[in-house]
């Protein structure tokens, strides 16, 4: 049976986008035609978490509501290099815990991070959704693989906004950045687009 993922940031004993959270899991549960889902508020209540610090809680759980829970230590890092990576056929709707995909694709790559290109529009990293910056804007690819809780709540509350990105106007922005439910919409670790190696037009494109 297939297992799904969910890692949500608790910072100062603050749980962050549990709503959010919930939805998808929600969803994932009732795209697979089950009534019943799982009550994160409920086991995050009964892991009574009384340690200041920044964490990721990493629950995995499976469609006949068997979960277990992971509580880890966590710190934003900065990365290197970034590679455009094509693959036109991976579907991710659903936060699968199954990465071998990604992995296989960042296996091949020359760098420590990819961006996935699919059908020439930009989606997503192999870990996170995407800003990108232009005329003071962030805007996020609306093509993206997952509809992650961080961009679903920047968009919401519009500090971001939607655009189409493709290998045909990427090199219009400026900067990007990197966000997911650990990574929040700031000022942190924002890369200039010339980080990515391979833009179109340069002698390493698309080339892995």
């Amino acid at each position: 049976m297939s297992q799904f993922i969910e890692s949500i940031k608790i910072e100062d004993q603050e749980v962050f986008l549990l709503e959010l959270h919930q939805k998808r899991v929600n969803a994932t549960f009732a795209h697979f035609g089950m009534e019943n889902s799982i009550d994160l508020a409920k086991i995050i209540k009964d892991l009574k978490i009384d340690e200041d610090g920044f964490f990721k809680l990493r629950i995995v759980y499976d469609l006949n509501r068997n979960y277990k829970t992971q509580l880890i230590p966590y710190a934003v890092a900065e990365i290197d290099s970034f590679q455009l990576v094509e693959n036109n056929t991976y579907d991710y709707a659903f936060k699968f815990e199954d990465r071998k995909e990604f992995e296989r694709m960042k296996t091949k790559a020359k760098t420590e991070e990819i961006i996935i290109v699919k059908n020439n529009c930009i989606t997503d990293t192999s870990y996170t959704n995407l800003l990108f910056l232009k005329d003071e804007i962030w805007y996020t690819p609306s093509t993206y693989l997952l509809n992650g809780v961080m961009r679903q709540h920047l968009l919401a509350t519009s500090k971001i906004k939607e655009t189409e990105i493709t290998l045909q106007n990427i090199k219009e922005f400026t900067h990007f950045q990197l966000i997911n439910s650990m990574n929040d919409f700031d000022d942190m670790f924002i890369y200039p687009i010339e980080r990515i190696v391979n833009l179109p037009e340069s002698r390493e494109y698309l080339g892995i």
